[in-house]
């Protein structure tokens, strides 16, 4: 009987301890399947994204530059791009009827190459008939929550000047210091923008100054082309400002993402690559910096072009990627936003803008100069009734002004967490 017990006792044991291996090694090959399925997902949207190239530069930054043929960017993936001819230049310009001189008399100067705001040209450039592409790594994706969201910004990210309610600011994290206009139909927006290198806290934090053209409503529906400078540890892996664009039609939830993470902008220019370094930036108290973004919708096609200095045409958005936007936009923000994740409990101490109040001034705060928008008649026009718009004004604040150099101007940002700003 106690002989029987006994091995009844070591089957018991011996089938627990198969059950127990049998689960080890089923959690092991499920958490290994669950790893490679990752690296193959994150494998495959890698090949979607770094096309084949023509030239590959390094940039001391650590970026790689690939030098890819125009006609094999990432916007030929969409299928309604297939069969698209592309458009070399914008047939209307808001200064007038577009001209080759204008572009070529600022881009290629007889006596000397203009200066290029970027790292990378320091190593080569890329050929007429290519756009430059920053090369996306492995680690770019694996940042992100996941590699559907890599390159999209999240949802309820715009700043709302008419509904600033604490409950609406605390849900999306974000903060934003801006001037805007609204109650007309606009054609595009102009500003030059001080370049800054803001701290950032966390990494899954940013910072950056921009232009929106917006049209629908803020819900569900919204359309917003953007442009300006950012620093994102997260998108990029490291502290440094870059240029660079957004797109979406459908208020950040499925449509759109940052520069050319996905199909949507045409590139043209083969000197300028989205999401590369900015240098050199401004200093407190030391050299200014800044860039001037245009944005505006050719009459004829349709499509939305953006310039980057004075003759940069860098390419556009199709018209039929929006809704709302097919026609014309309903509101213009210019200004700075950031994240505020209040990981220990408290406000961030990202800094937006210079990290300075606006109050502070020149070479010391950050600003926007010389603000325009696009009218009906494709003229470049002052904003009328500038309004400005911050959550919390003791953490990030904005101050317009007014004069002839700079026109309408604002100066923004702020420090974050200060004493005043817990």
């Amino acid at each position: 009987m106690g002989a029987a017990h006994l091995s009844r006792e070591k089957v018991a044991r011996g089938f627990l301890v198969c059950l127990w291996l049998w689960g080890f090694i089923s959690l092991s090959y499920a958490a290994r399947s669950g790893v490679s399925k990752q690296k193959f997902e994150v494998k495959k949207h890698l090949n979607r994204l770094n096309k084949p190239a023509v030239k590959s530069i390094q940039s001391p930054d650590g970026d790689i530059i690939d030098c890819v043929p125009i006609t094999k960017q990432p916007a030929f993936d969409h299928p309604f791009l297939k069969d698209h001819k592309i458009q070399m230049k914008p047939n209307y310009h808001p200064e007038g009827l577009f001209d080759d001189n204008k572009v070529s008399s600022t881009t290629k100067s007889k006596d000397k190459e203009p200066h290029i705001p970027q790292l990378w040209h320091r190593y080569g450039k890329c050929a007429e008939g290519t756009i430059p592409m920053r090369r996306t790594k492995e680690d770019d994706v694996l940042r992100a929550s996941s590699v559907k969201r890599y390159g999209k910004k999240k949802h309820r990210t715009v700043p709302l000047p008419k509904s600033a309610e604490p409950d609406l600011i605390n849900q999306s994290g974000h903060q934003h210091a801006i001037a805007y206009v609204e109650g007309d139909k606009y054609y595009g927006a102009k500003a030059t923008i001080n370049v800054w290198e803001p701290k950032i806290q966390q990494q899954n934090e940013f910072s950056l100054s921009q232009i929106w053209l917006l049209g629908g409503s803020f819900g569900q529906d919204l359309n917003s082309i953007e442009a300006g400078w950012q620093v994102s540890p997260d998108l990029y892996g490291d502290n440094n400002t870059r240029l660079f664009t957004y797109w979406t039609s459908d208020a950040y939830q499925a449509t759109g993402c940052y520069n050319l993470l996905c199909s949507g902008f045409i590139q043209i220019n083969s000197d300028i690559a989205m999401g590369a370094s900015i240098s050199p930036v401004s200093g407190y108290r030391n050299s200014q910096y800044d860039i001037s973004i245009l944005i505006w919708k050719d009459p004829k096609e349709g499509h939305w072009w953006m310039q980057f200095g004075n003759g940069y045409v860098l390419g556009y958005w199709p018209s039929f990627l929006f809704s709302y936007l097919t026609e014309s936009a309903s509101m213009i923000e210019w200004g700075g936003e950031v994240v505020n994740s209040q990981a220990d409990g408290h406000h961030t101490s990202t800094q937006m803008g210079s990290g300075r109040f606006p109050e502070e001034g020149f070479s010391k705060a950050s600003y926007f100069r010389n603000i325009q928008v696009v009218d009906s008649s494709n003229n470049l026009k002052a904003p009328k009734g500038l309004g400005t718009f911050t959550e919390q004004s003791n953490c990030y604040d904005v101050q317009p002004g007014n004069n002839d150099d700079w026109g309408h101007f604002f100066y923004y940002g702020g420090p974050g967490k200060n004493e005043n700003c817990p």
